[in-house]
C-alpha cells in the first residue's frame, strides 16, 4: 500500500502513514494536517504507551491552532517492529 510518509520515531523505529489511514483521518478529523502528524512523531511533547492495546500515543502541542483542542494525539500501532499510524486527532489535554 502506498504511503503518505515514512519516518523514524524517537526510539528509532520506522512509522508510516498509509493513504488508507490518511483518508480515514481526513474524513473524520479534517483539521489535522499531515505535516503536523509528522512533527508530532518526530518531536513529541510526550509519548504514552498503552501496553494493553499495544499502541503508543504521541502528543504535541500546537499553540497556533484556532480551536480549544491544541494537543495533537497520534495513535501508532507497532507490528513486527514497524509502526503504523492508526489515527490522529486534536484533544484538549494529555491523558
Amino acid at each position: 500500500m502506498p504511503n503518505i510518509f515514512e519516518v523514524t520515531d524517537k526510539t528509532g523505529r520506522r512509522i508510516r502513514l498509509t493513504k488508507k489511514q490518511w483518508s480515514h483521518i481526513r474524513r473524520d478529523h479534517p483539521n489535522v494536517e499531515s505535516p503536523e502528524i509528522l512533527e508530532t512523531i518526530q518531536k513529541p511533547d510526550k509519548i504514552v504507551a498503552d501496553e494493553r492495546e499495544n499502541v503508543n500515543y504521541f502528543y504535541k502541542y500546537f499553540k497556533h491552532k484556532n480551536q480549544k483542542s491544541k494537543f495533537l494525539k497520534v495513535i501508532v500501532k507497532y507490528l513486527n517492529g514497524e509502526g503504523f499510524v492508526l489515527s490522529a486527532h486534536f484533544v484538549r489535554k494529555i491523558k
